[in-house]
Formats: C-alpha cells, sequence, structure tokens
C-alpha cells in the first residue's frame, strides 16, 4: 500500500513528466479511481474510458496538486469524480433495462468498490461512515458514490440546496477527521 507522502512525492516526479513514477501512480491508485468512476457511471466500457481520460488528467496537472489543499488520493478522486459526472450529464448511458434479453448473464466478479471496502482503507472508511447520523452517511453515499448531484438531494431530502451542501461539508470534514486519527 502506498502510502499518502509517497503518493505526493510520486506525482511531483509526474509533474517533471516522469513516466515511472506515473506507472506507479496507476498501479497505487487505479482501482480506487475505476470504482469511483464505475459507481456513478454503472458501465464498466465507459468507467474504462474515463479512467483513461482521468488518467491523461492527472499527467497533465500534475503540477497543480499541492499536499497543502488535499490529500493525493482526494484530489485524484475529485478528478474521477468529475469526469464521470462530466460524462453522465454529457450522455445518457443505456440502461441495461432497456435490453432485457442480456439480463441472464450473472458475473461472478468482484465490483470495484467491494475490492476497495475490503482494503484497509476501505474498512477504515467503513467504520467512519457508521460514525455519521444514518441520513448523512446515506447522503455522502448518494453523492460520492451514486453520483446524485446537490439538487437531487435537495429533492430527496425536502431541503435547500444550501442546506445539502452544508451537510455534505460538515459529513465529509467528520470524515476527514475520522480517517485522520
Amino acid at each position: 500500500m502506498t502510502s499518502a507522502q509517497d503518493l505526493s512525492a510520486l506525482l511531483h516526479r509526474v509533474a517533471r513528466k516522469d513516466r515511472a513514477a506515473f506507472a506507479e501512480v496507476y498501479q497505487a491508485t487505479s482501482a480506487k479511481l475505476y470504482g469511483i468512476a464505475l459507481r456513478i457511471l454503472k458501465r464498466r466500457d465507459i468507467a474504462d474510458e474515463v479512467l483513461q481520460e482521468v488518467y491523461v488528467k492527472i499527467w497533465e496537472r500534475a503540477a497543480d496538486f499541492s499536499p497543502d489543499r488535499a490529500s493525493p488520493i482526494s484530489w485524484m478522486a475529485t478528478i474521477a469524480r468529475n469526469r464521470a459526472l462530466d460524462e453522465v450529464r454529457r450522455k445518457r448511458p443505456v440502461a441495461i433495462e432497456d435490453h432485457p434479453e442480456v439480463q441472464n448473464f450473472a458475473s461472478d466478479d468482484e465490483t470495484a468498490l467491494a475490492a476497495i471496502m475490503r482494503s484497509e482503507d476501505g474498512r477504515r472508511l467503513a467504520d467512519c461512515l457508521t460514525r455519521l447520523e444514518p441520513d448523512r452517511r446515506q447522503m455522502v453515499v448518494l453523492a460520492y458514490c451514486e453520483g446524485l448531484s446537490r439538487d437531487e438531494l435537495a429533492a430527496k431530502y425536502g431541503q435547500p440546496v444550501n442546506t445539502i451542501k452544508t451537510w455534505l461539508r460538515r459529513s465529509l470534514a467528520s470524515l476527514k477527521g475520522c480517517l485522520g486519527s
């Protein structure tokens, strides 16, 4: 497992166009970033394409990374999440319900999210999530795993968008504090 300090150092090298460092960043983070994209997009083919674009952005924008503003994985996860959400907004993926003939195929593949949650980081995150109030926990999962917008959350919870924004910010701060301890 690569530490945040190691990832920061690798990203600094990537900013200088170090291909070996980039390969190490990819190896250490691709499962997590793919899990984010797949969870939002729900289609492996589109998630594969988005993941490629995410790493192109990481390569191009590595110099923009600042460990004072965010952890390396948070910075990269934000890029992945935003790119996946852009894809959702750009074109609506075809739903499996539109093709009933493929619904009978079962997959034994473990989901990317399940693989992440089995990792030490995933277990720590799951533990920290249980410390949030149930509605806040669900809201965080809906926003950051399912890709719901603040507007969609506001409609779902019957609250103003600014309230949702505040709840998410406080929940994420709580998670950050929990994960940092």
